[in-house]
């Protein structure tokens, strides 16, 4: 689809330049994110709409099933995925993290195959952290990256380091970006993410023999899958680079999304690269879409493992969907940070191994990491399945057979909350939430790393469990004191009335937030206005 814009599209800066903005913010970028704004910005505020009216729906306790309208999509057997782009044939290992300097330099030389550049979870969406990255990420693409710190630590890409294909992640369509302004509103934060590395890096990236590789994080819908299927193509228009040179892999995280693989697939056939297990998101998207019923009651989040039923359902199913279409099958994320101990990094180590031993088995074609330290039993694993092939999409997994019903099985692991789930869902989420007002979004909280999907399923969760009385507010307030006590003592430096306030409007008010992200993000350009 070619959108025709009208001539002057610049987008408002309502921030102060900072160093090196002025290599991100120039006109001609302003300009191509305006237009972007002016082309998509209506349909995306009408899918938004349409987010609501679907959560009321189901609310009201209309069935979750797959889309009748789209059978014939599922049912033909003929329609297949572009195949893999340059730097995305073999992805047995995958890290992520945040778009800044010191992570692109390890990611980069991980020995991970692809670097997810993360705004979404893993980054404070601060505005020094935004443009920031966009930074980070030019001089990445540009191999000039290399940085000392003040004590004297040297990051560097060597010339012969082989180097992991860079994928950003830009933020979700549920969020904005309050420092740019577009026709008196603020311009979508995807579309920032979005625009502003492809005017800068699309055609750098492609004459290092790569190309503008994406990850489309929290998508409910096939109509959302389109949505960014047409930004693909006037993007690619209008700075005349050739129509399927983008690559987008979709993660699966949210339930409505588990039930349109195939069609979310369909939609970005001549740009897809896959689909990813999204587990933590897809648990926190299963109680926000059906918390408000008995036969959805998780237990504490440690319990919740892949093996159960019905997470065991839809990894199975995303496998087959994607090899049926000729697409990558990418696995969850291991949280892990290798203890400094002996005996605490092994046992890290033993259970990364465990889980992705068990993907590649499955028939995942690759997996995530957090930290470097786990990409090689990662690889070691998947080493194990694959041999020397990049890839295993010709395991199409025939024998896979997933109802409504198989996906939808919560019941069959459904228990009470323990004191230790309750108290470690409480911690984490203050935790999180201090360091994500302090503009940091990943953080390692007793051996995981965490991000704003562990902090979104561990308030969730507490909101869960005292709506069905599995839970006492008392017990919550009590323990809340504590840990807020704790916190206070951990981080001198954290804003403990702010995160407190913020922890009781997300888990503990009677209606669910649907994200925590945005009322953070108010609170977070109130401070920054204070601040002398």
């Amino acid at each position: 689809m070619t959108t025709t814009a009208p001539p002057n599209h610049r987008v408002r800066v309502l921030a102060a330049p900072g160093d090196r903005h002025d290599e991100i913010l120039t006109p001609a970028a302003l300009d191509f994110v305006g237009r972007l704004a002016a082309a998509f910005g209506g349909r995306r505020r009408e899918l938004m709409k349409e987010r609501r009216r679907q959560a009321l729906r189901l609310a009201s306790g209309s069935p979750l099933d797959f889309p009748l309208v789209t059978s014939a999509v599922r049912a033909d057997p003929d329609w297949r995925v572009a195949p893999p782009a340059p730097g995305l044939t073999d992805r047995r290992v995958e890290i992520t993290g945040p778009p800044e300097r010191r992570m692109a330099v390890n990611a980069l030389k991980s020995g991970a195959r692809v670097w997810m550049a993360d705004f979404e979870d893993a980054t404070s969406p601060t505005w020094e952290n935004i443009i920031g990255g966009q930074v980070a990420l030019l001089d990445a693409v540009q191999r000039r990256i290399d940085f000392a710190t003040p004590d004297g630590r040297e990051y560097r890409l060597a010339a012969d380091d082989r180097l992991a294909t860079l994928v950003v992640r830009p933020r979700g369509w549920h969020l904005d970006e309050a420092h740019l302004e577009y026709d008196g509103a603020p311009v979508p934060a995807a579309l920032v993410d979005f625009g502003l590395y492809f005017f800068h890096c699309a055609q750098r990236q492609i004459e290092a023999g790569h190309g503008p590789y994406f990850y489309l994080p929290k998508l409910e819908n096939r109509h959302e899958a389109r949505l960014w299927n047409d930004i693909f193509i006037t993007a690619q228009e209008l700075l005349g680079i050739p129509r399927g040179t983008v690559r987008a892999t979709v993660l699966i995280e949210t339930i409505t999304a588990a039930f349109e693989m195939e069609e979310i697939l369909y939609e970005l056939r001549e740009h897809s690269s896959g689909l990813n297990a999204g587990r933590w998101d897809y648990l926190f998207s299963l109680i926000k879409t059906f918390g408000h019923r008995t036969d959805f009651l998780l237990p504490d989040r440690a319990k919740v493992t892949m093996t159960a039923p019905f997470m065991r359902a839809y990894t199975e199913l995303l496998v087959r969907t994607c090899h049926q279409r000729g697409a990558h099958a990418i696995g969850g994320m291991a949280a892990q940070v290798p203890g400094k101990g002996p005996a605490a990094r092994e046992a890290a180590l033993a259970k990364v191994r465990l889980d992705k031993e068990r993907e590649a088995e499955d028939g995942f074609d690759g997996s995530w990491v957090a930290h470097p330290g786990l990409v090689p039993v990662c690889r070691e694993a998947y080493d194990g399945v694959l041999g020397d092939r990049p890839h295993q999409i010709d395991r199409t997994r025939d024998d896979v057979e997933v109802t409504a019903a198989h996906l939808l099985s919560v019941r069959r692991i459904s228990e009470r909350p323990t004191a230790e789930g309750v108290r470690t869902n409480i911690a984490v989420a203050l935790r999180y939430f201090a360091a994500w007002l302090h503009g940091r979004g990943a953080v390692a909280v007793d051996g995981l790393m965490e991000d704003a999907a562990t902090a979104e399923i561990a308030r969730v969760q507490i909101w869960q469990w005292l709506r069905h009385r599995a839970l006492d507010r008392e017990t919550v307030l009590r323990l809340l004191d504590e840990e807020v006590e704790s916190l206070g003592a951990e981080y001198p430096w954290a804003p403990v009335d702010e995160v407190r306030d913020l922890f009781e409007r997300n888990a503990l008010a009677r209606e669910l937030p649907l994200f925590f992200t945005p009322e953070a993000y108010a609170a977070h350009l109130v401070r920054r206005v204070e601040q002398p």
